[in-house]
C-alpha cells in the first residue's frame, strides 16, 4: 500500500551535522533542509576559528548543541558522542561532510603525492566516517541513517583531484562494509556522489572552472548542479522514505555519471 509522504520528512528526528565551515558548505545546505523538515540538529566544529562561523549558523537552525570535534582526534569523537548521549539519549541521523587534502598537492600529478598527505587525507576523508559510524551505532534509534559525500573522482580521473580521489574511493568501499556491519542493528549507511558544485570544498580544486564547464556541457540535463538538489536527495536518504536503502552510492549529478561520449 502507498504511504502518505509527510510535509515534514524529519519531524521528531534528531541529527548530527559534521562539516559546516560556512554558509557555502554542503553540510549547511543539508542542515537547512533538515531543519525545514522538522529535525532537531547538533553541530560540530574543527577548531575555535571555525566555531565563530558555525555557532551563528547553528543558532539560525535553532540549535544550542555545538561541540568541538577534530576527527583526527579519537578522544574528541568519543567526547562528542558522550555529549549527544547526555543531551538526546539516541540519534536518528548523521551527516558527515568532512574531507581534507593539502591544497598544494591538489595540483600536478597524483604520483607525486607525499606519504604524509595521503595518510592525513585518508584519516580525515575516509576513516573518520568509520570512527563516527561506530560511535553513532551505539546511540542509533530504529531506522537511523548515516550519510557521507563522495565524488566521481573516486571512480574516474578528474584533473587536480589526485589524493582526494583515492581517499574517496576508500570512503565508498567503507560505506558498503559499514552498511553490512550495521545492517543487523537497523542502521543504514549511504553516500551521495554529487556532481561539481560551487561550494567551499569545490573551490579548493585547482581546475574548478574547467570542471564546472565540462560538467554542464556533458550532463544529461545540460545545466549546473545546484546545492539544493543535493540537499533534497539527502532528505530522502535521511528520512523513512529510504528505509529499504543501504550501502548505496547515490549519484546526484544531472546525469554526468551516465555519459560515456557526449554528442554535445
Amino acid at each position: 500500500s502507498w504511504i502518505m509522504i509527510p510535509t515534514c520528512l524529519l519531524e521528531g528526528k534528531k541529527g548530527l551535522i559534521m562539516g559546516v565551515a560556512n554558509e557555502r558548505s554542503i553540510a549547511w545546505v543539508v542542515a537547512e533542509a533538515a531543519r525545514r523538515h522538522g529535525a532537531e540538529l547538533a553541530f560540530t566544529y574543527q577548531n575555535e576559528a571555525l566555531s565563530r562561523r558555525v555557532r551563528p549558523l547553528a543558532e539560525e537552525a535553532g540549535s544550542q548543541l555545538v561541540f568541538p570535534c577534530d576527527v583526527v582526534n579519537e578522544g574528541e569523537i568519543e567526547t562528542l558522542f558522550n555529549h549527544l548521549s547526555d543531551s538526546w539519549g539516541g540519534i536518528d541521523f548523521v551527516v558527515h561532510a568532512i574531507a581534507y587534502a593539502d591544497r598544494n598537492e591538489l595540483k600536478g600529478r597524483y604520483v607525486d603525492t607525499s606519504r604524509s598527505n595521503l595518510t592525513t587525507s585518508m584519516m580525515v576523508s575516509c576513516y573518520s566516517f568509520t570512527s563516527v559510524a561506530r560511535r553513532a551505532a551505539g546511540l542509533a534509534n530504529e531506522g537511523a541513517s548515516l550519510l557521507t559525500f563522495t565524488f566521481s573522482g573516486a571512480r574516474h580521473v578528474v584533473p587536480s583531484y589526485n589524493v582526494m580521489g583515492v581517499s574517496k574511493a576508500a570512503l565508498e568501499a567503507s560505506v558498503k562494509y559499514l552498511a553490512m556491519d550495521l545492517g543487523p542493528a537497523g542502521v543504514r549507511v549511504n553516500a551521495i556522489s554529487s556532481g561539481p558544485m560551487r561550494t567551499l570544498s569545490g573551490a579548493a580544486i585547482g581546475a574548478g572552472r574547467s570542471i564546472y564547464r565540462w560538467a554542464r556541457t556533458n550532463s544529461a540535463l545540460g545545466r549546473d548542479l545546484r546545492s539544493e538538489n543535493v540537499a533534497d536527495a539527502s532528505l530522502y536518504l535521511l528520512s523513512d522514505l529510504s528505509l529499504g536503502v543501504t550501502g548505496e552510492i547515490h549519484s546526484v549529478d544531472n546525469g554526468n555519471s551516465i555519459i560515456g561520449i557526449s554528442s554535445r
